[in-house]
C-alpha cells in the first residue's frame, strides 16, 4: 500500500527564487559599480529586472503603484547606465 498525496500541489518557490536572485543581482551590480566596472554593473542591473522581485502573477495594470514605479525607476537607472558608457565610449 502506497500512501501518495495526489490531491496536493506542490508549494511554488519561484516567488522566494526570484527576490533572492533578483536581490543578489543587484549586490553584484553595485559591487562592480563601487570597482568602477561600468559595463558590467549595468548587465547585472539589467538581468535582476529579468526576476521580478513582485508577484508575477500579477498583470502590470493591477500592480500597486509602489511596485511599477520602483521597476520604472529601476530600468531607468540601467538605461542611464547605457547612457553614461556610451558618453564615456564615443
Amino acid at each position: 500500500m502506497t500512501t501518495t498525496k495526489e490531491n496536493e500541489k506542490p508549494k511554488d518557490l519561484t516567488f522566494k527564487y526570484n527576490r533572492f536572485l533578483y536581490g543578489a543581482f543587484v549586490v553584484l551590480a553595485m559591487v562592480f559599480l563601487a570597482t568602477g566596472q561600468l559595463t558590467s554593473a549595468m548587465s547585472n542591473l539589467g538581468i535582476a529586472l529579468i526576476f521580478d522581485p513582485f508577484d508575477q502573477k500579477v498583470a502590470w495594470q493591477n500592480r500597486p503603484l509602489y511596485q511599477r514605479a520602483w521597476l520604472l525607476v529601476h530600468l531607468v537607472l540601467v538605461l542611464g547606465l547605457l547612457v553614461v558608457w556610451a558618453i564615456e565610449k564615443f
